[in-house]
């Protein structure tokens, strides 16, 4: 099992690209677009996307799972849904790479033990900050939650908008894709997932 680890990891070693190589790519795009990667104003493009991009895709060197290992048992037997609403979403499409923009609703049904509420935007940030589907975004929020809280259920919901069809193609600027998943006592119980619904509706 080591040597295979070993292996994997000099794999892994050997596909790494350099923030250098990275930045002559951008000045090959650069050009490809008609400018010229030299002049004035370009000069530091390169370096500034690279520091970009890491920003906007940091979701792949973060785990989920490390996010929500601490968890606090003190909270008197409380067994009703937890709801945090309104969380901004930055993503982008892995079709075209253009930014998805919206807002994420996330709730769990405690077992017996809870997580400290930043810790549910940080989950929804580590997977938006990867390229992304919106249907796949919502259902990876939604697994994180349930294995790593091991909670009675889980509600993930996301309203957003992508300028691959806002921007281009299509062009329909007013355009939201809404996503829903359900795992637990929200799938089961229609109630409880009516009243989430309601919840995340005021």
């Amino acid at each position: 099992m080591k040597l295979v680890e070993d292996i994997n990891n000099k794999v892994l070693d050997t596909k790494k690209v350099s923030d250098k190589e990275a930045e002559e790519a951008f000045k090959t795009i650069l050009t490809w677009m008609g400018e010229d990667p030299s002049r004035e104003g370009l000069l530091e493009t390169p370096k500034r996307v690279v520091k970009a991009f890491k920003e906007y895709f940091g979701g792949y060197a973060e785990d989920a799972n490390k996010i929500l290992e601490k968890t606090f048992g003190d909270v008197e037997g409380y067994d009703d849904m937890v709801v945090e609403k309104n969380i901004s979403v930055t993503s982008h499409c892995e079709h075209h790479m253009a930014p998805i923009v919206g807002t994420a609703h996330v709730a769990y049904i405690p077992n017996e033990r809870v997580v400290g509420l930043s810790k549910l935007a940080r989950v929804v940030e580590v997977f938006s900050k990867r390229l992304q589907t919106q249907e796949r975004l919502t259902m990876q929020v939604a697994q994180a939650l349930m294995t790593s809280l091991d909670a009675k259920g889980v509600a993930v919901t996301i309203d957003a908008a992508h300028q691959c069809m806002t921007m281009r193609g299509i062009k329909k600027e007013n355009a939201t894709t809404v996503t829903n998943y359900f795992l637990g006592e929200f799938k089961k119980d229609l109630s409880i997932q009516n009243r989430y619904l309601r919840f995340i509706s005021k």
